[in-house]
């Protein structure tokens, strides 16, 4: 068991309150016993209660990290960028993955709030946001990635994925692709949506008519990606080119375009988004959209911290610029 105050003060010879003191360098405590106290403290293998500690201070230097798939190479990413930032200044992360559920996110915001984190960082789930309201309401401060919440005590920090997307899409019309597919993720997402409607811009701008037998539904996962993809490509004018909505998608149109038997890109050219460390392997070299995702995460912290520290609405939006990676699969 680890030891408390009391265990110091009992070893110091002095009063419960004295140690309290020393431990925070109160002025009111001798110099010799401050040292007598911390030397303990560090003898005995002392560590704060960060619980304890926050109800004084009114802080516990923990945030909450909210994620809706740590399998998607992209959010560890994220996460790795949060938390060096996060230790840097001393702060620890408490990491909650919700599976692209809004009742998962909402228990795991709820139970952050029990442990009095001092504040959000949140990839959303979906579109709904009900619950992400009343905890900013609450005066709860967060972050938002990959999403955009209009409220005071928020920080959204996105990339522009309908840019993003249109650069994609012409860099296939540009190879000279007409019948170009899309594989999305995740319906109700706000990231799926954009991207969707930079493809769509894209081909339009290019005087291209939207194609709907061209489009799927994905989930952003590579299993997805792989069923959808055999269906586009068994139809009778299957797509030459097809845009997946992020790399894990494109990971599964990438199989299945290999598993009909055609070869890449000359049958069918491929692009996804968020260049994760997969793309740029040389059995894959996946050309993508690539978003700063490490800094993304340090990003949010820092700005994050800045809210704690400074009173008054933080209300701001961050658009972060898409990188166009071309590699041998366009």
């Amino acid at each position: 068991m680890s030891p408390t105050i009391k265990d110091i003060a009992l070893r110091a010879g002095v009063s419960y309150a004295t140690v309290s003191r020393a431990l925070n360098n109160h002025p009111e405590v001798s110099k010799a016993t401050r040292e007598k106290v911390l030397h303990l403290a560090k003898e005995m293998g002392y560590r704060p209660n960060a619980i304890a500690r926050g109800l004084v201070t009114k802080e516990t230097r923990t945030i909450g990290l909210v994620l809706p798939d740590i399998t998607n190479p992209f959010f560890p990413e994220v996460a790795r960028g949060v938390e060096e930032a996060a230790s840097e200044s001393g702060y620890s992360v408490f990491l909650c993955n919700t599976d692209w559920s809004s009742e998962r996110e909402e228990e795991h915001l709820h139970a952050l709030m029990q442990k009095q984190v001092d504040g959000f960082i949140v990839a959303p789930s979906s579109d709904q946001l009900t619950h992400l309201l009343k905890i900013l309401d609450a005066g709860c401060k967060a972050v938002f990635i990959s999403g955009v919440i209009s409220h005071p005590n928020s920080v959204s920090i996105i990339i522009d994925n309908v840019r993003g997307a249109q650069m994609a899409v012409e860099h296939l019309l540009k190879k000279g692709h007409r019948q170009i597919g899309f594989v999305g993720g995740v319906q109700d997402v706000a990231t799926n949506n954009e991207r969707f409607l930079g493809y769509r811009k894209a081909l339009e701008s290019w005087g291209i008519g939207l194609e709907w037998d061209c489009i799927r539904k994905g989930d952003f996962r590579r299993e997805g990606g792989l069923a959808v993809t055999k269906e586009l490509l068994r139809l009778e004018e299957r797509p030459t080119a097809i845009f997946a909505a992020n790399d894990l998608t494109a990971l599964g149109v990438l199989q299945a375009v290999k598993e009909e038997g055609l070869a890449i890109p000359q049958d069918v050219a491929v692009v996804g988004f968020d260049d994760i460390q997969f793309a740029s392997l040389p059995e894959i070299e996946l050309t993508t959209i690539a978003q700063p995702k490490f800094q993304m995460g340090r990003l949010a912290f820092q700005k994050l911290l800045q809210m704690n520290k400074e009173d008054g609405p933080a209300k701001e939006r961050i658009i972060l610029r898409p990188k166009l990676v071309v590699r041998k699969t366009s």
